[in-house]
């Protein structure tokens, strides 16, 4: 019998110029007094820069990824600002286990391909941002912090994504983003139901329970959030034995 695949839970990051953010409609919203990491129950961490091109320097992310991957022992991943395969070996080469990949996947979605060929495609996590479209019939994928649009449909582009060499999805809703109000299942499943490749869902987890509807209603193979875990071991402790007593094979 084919074993189950455990779901997983993982912690989002954010960076403002080396400085840890909670975000709200992308938006930095809130300034963490510290940046938080202990050996938790997390099953991965994803590191991301969101500082807006002037208003700060990569050098200050660059110690955030090098520090996070000299303390934690589960798979991390970094994204924001990866352009090409220099970007890609300075992640690598500062400890990053994956990257993460957004506005690339549409303006030159051949760099996928050409991660994945060197790193194997585990390594490419295709980061895809949505909100829905003003007569709210579909969805559209934005790049460059969710501001710029793209015209394509968040499912189509990840099953570009996905030809070109991605292994992974993470896709993302704009308009839930810090909201506490649950993940787009709509959006969710368009994307898990278009790919093969595990797709892990972003924006607007606010309770555990959300965590299952991801899981049970979206096919989602991981849930991604934040602002509720407070970074501490109890709370993904927490929310793992409520997934566990939901059904839902987690990672102890």
């Amino acid at each position: 019998m084919t074993p189950m695949l455990r779901k997983r839970l993982v912690t989002v990051l954010t960076f403002n110029d080396g400085v840890l953010f909670r975000t709200k409609l992308f938006e930095p919203d809130y300034r963490y007094t510290h940046n938080f990491v202990d050996a938790w129950s997390v099953d991965e961490i994803v590191v991301l820069d969101v500082t807006r091109p002037g208003q700060g320097t990569r050098e200050n992310f660059f110690r955030v990824v090098k520090d996070f991957a000299s303390r934690c022992f589960v798979p991390l991943a970094a994204g924001g600002g990866i352009r090409s395969l220099d970007d890609v070996k300075r992640m690598i080469d500062l400890g990053a286990d994956k990257v993460v990949v957004n506005s690339m996947t549409v303006e030159r979605p051949a760099l996928l391909g050409e991660i994945a060929s060197l790193y194997g495609a585990q390594c490419v996590v295709c980061s895809i941002d949505a909100r829905q479209t003003a007569d709210g019939r579909r969805y559209e994928a934005f790049t460059h912090f969710g501001t710029r649009p793209t015209g394509l449909e968040p499912a189509k582009l990840a099953r570009q994504a996905q030809t070109a060499g991605a292994g992974e999805i993470l896709i993302t809703s704009i308009e839930r983003d810090g909201s506490l109000s649950g993940y787009d299942l709509d959006l969710c499943r368009s994307v898990t139901e278009a790919v093969s490749v595990p797709v892990l869902v972003s924006g607007g987890a606010g309770s555990w329970q959300h965590f299952v509807d991801a899981f049970n209603k979206a096919g989602a193979s991981g849930v991604c959030t934040s602002n509720i875990y407070h970074f501490t071991e109890t709370s993904i402790r927490s929310a793992k034995n409520f997934l566990d007593k939901a059904g839902i094979a987690v990672r102890k």
